[in-house]
């Protein structure tokens, strides 16, 4: 597979191209190239697994028990883990708001119990 070159965005007009919308395809490119790294770190990781899982386990007296078969694919899981992590960030998991929405979300019902013990009194 060939790997893709970065260059800079060409513009068709005449006029002056701008750096910044040069320097954010740049770093556009570049994520995706990470991106695509991540998927292809992914699929080798299941491809091989599967096959020292199925090698070991049939070959070695105790079978698929225990830790042995296991064993590469858990710890090269830790490390496909970092991996998403460096690409994807822990945005994907809690979004990109989500620590102001939980702060609103609070904030909300302390002012509604507030309001609350306000109207007994």
């Amino acid at each position: 597979m060939e790997k893709y070159r970065i260059e800079p965005q060409q513009d068709s007009g005449s006029e002056p191209s701008d750096f910044r919308k040069e320097e954010a395809y740049m770093r556009a490119k570049k994520r995706v190239e990470a991106i695509i790294g991540f998927y292809w770190h992914l699929i080798s990781y299941v491809v091989v697994n599967v096959f020292l899982i199925l090698v070991i386990g049939l070959n070695s007296s105790t079978g698929f028990s225990g830790f042995g078969p296991y064993a590469t694919a858990f710890f090269w899981g830790i490390g496909l883990l970092f991996h998403f992590i460096a690409v994807f960030g822990f945005n994907v998991v809690l979004g990109k708001n989500w620590e102001q929405k939980k702060m609103d979300e609070f904030t909300a019902n302390e002012q509604g119990k507030q309001q609350k013990y306000n109207r007994y009194d």
